[in-house]
């Protein structure tokens, strides 16, 4: 697969499995029940963390076959998401206004709606770039 039609990154995943611990990368790729265990149980312990660091080639793989690339990168929201989201800004980036106005007056709907989109925001994208 050629890299212009590429939904993830590979350096990404190995960016946010630095905070794998807490499931973000596996959240990247489009496994939000393996990120949440991950997110409540430390990474299994850390254990499930270290072997990450030999699965993300493979979950990097399918995420590209799963979502669709286009005008909307994965990268620039799961970095505004996971770095800056309590603010809404990811949501601005996806050009949802209304609702990135009430994340930034409620704190991500007191937290709630975070955890919302880490579970769906790879199918935002994926919808706002077909």
């Amino acid at each position: 697969m050629s890299t212009s039609q590429r939904s993830h990154s590979k350096l990404m995943g190995y960016i946010l499995w630095i905070f794998g611990f807490m499931g973000a990368h596996r959240f990247y790729y489009g496994r939000p029940v393996s990120g949440t265990i991950y997110f409540f149980t430390l990474g299994v312990f850390l254990i499930g963390w270290i072997v990450d660091l030999f699965l993300i080639p493979a979950m990097d793989r399918d995420a590209d076959q799963r979502y669709i690339a286009g005008e909307k990168s994965y990268n620039v929201a799961w970095i505004l998401l996971t770095f800056l989201g309590i603010l809404g800004v990811h949501r601005l980036y996806l050009g949802k206004w209304p609702t990135a106005l009430l994340w930034f007056l409620t704190g991500g709907l007191f937290l709630l709606g975070y955890l919302y989109d880490y579970w769906t925001l790879n199918e935002q994208i994926d919808e706002a770039n077909r």
